[in-house]
């Protein structure tokens, strides 16, 4: 196995070749923000929070999607990507209806832990108070759309672990939603296993199990990892 070295603020690493930059600022101990990415999931860049700066160039880069390279100067805490990972923060939290307040993952929510990691205590811009739909079909999940951030985490664990691939995305731009089925109501759709990790994925209130009330979502993220390594390692129990 090939090793590459960096330096990441200041810090040498080594790492195998073929790993991502975010993989090697986790294992130099930093920590930078993401909502999009979910260990055993295939990385997607959707959320831009981890986002980094490599000497020698003057554009910001994808640290999930991005491979290392022998020789890489990353710096992860500039105050340019303090200022734009806080205003993506705001720009979530202003498209939405995000009230935390009254949401099943009030005290549990990774976009919360989030705003909090980034330093937003308030959005600059309009919110926009778009009319969503929550759909409650299904016997023991809802979706609330008003809470979803388009990390597509769900669609991804279910198409990649499941196997199911229950949901997608439908439109484009502004007007993007989760869908389940062909835009069907979540308990009509025959593929869904009920199977709840989509719940567990989810870093919001978005997908909840419908027993749970105000700030009672809790994930189980420890069965998310026992399933990428079964499959990783071929350990499937019987």
């Amino acid at each position: 196995m090939s090793v590459v070295t960096l330096v990441i603020d200041g810090i040498d690493v080594a790492i195998e070749a073929g790993a991502t930059l975010l993989k090697a600022v986790e294992e130099a101990g930093i920590a930078v923000p993401k909502l999009c990415h979910l260990d055993g999931l295939t990385p997607v860049g959707a959320c831009r929070l981890c986002m980094v700066e490599l000497k020698g160039t003057n554009r910001m880069t994808p640290a999930c999607v991005t491979q290392v390279a022998e020789g890489m100067v990353v710096d992860t805490n500039s105050e340019k990507l303090q200022n734009y990972r806080r205003m993506i923060v705001e720009l979530i939290f202003a498209e939405g209806n995000h009230v935390c307040s009254i949401c099943v993952a009030n005290g549990n929510c990774e976009l919360q832990d989030t705003a909090i990691q980034v330093g937003m205590d308030h959005s600059r811009f309009d919110y926009r108070f778009p009319d969503r739909s929550m759909d409650l079909s299904h016997d023991q999940f809802g979706i609330d759309h008003n809470r979803c951030i388009l990390c597509t985490r769900c669609v991804r664990v279910c198409d990649e672990i499941e196997g199911a691939h229950v949901w997608d995305v439908a439109q484009r731009g502004e007007h993007c939603y989760i869908v389940s089925g062909m835009d069907q109501p979540w308990g009509t759709v025959d593929a869904c296993t009920s199977c709840g990790k989509c719940v567990d994925a989810c870093p919001t209130g978005a997908i909840f199990n419908k027993s749970s009330t105000t700030g009672e979502k809790v994930r189980d993220r420890e069965k998310l990892e026992f399933l990428v390594n079964a499959r990783e390692n071929k350990q499937w129990s019987r």
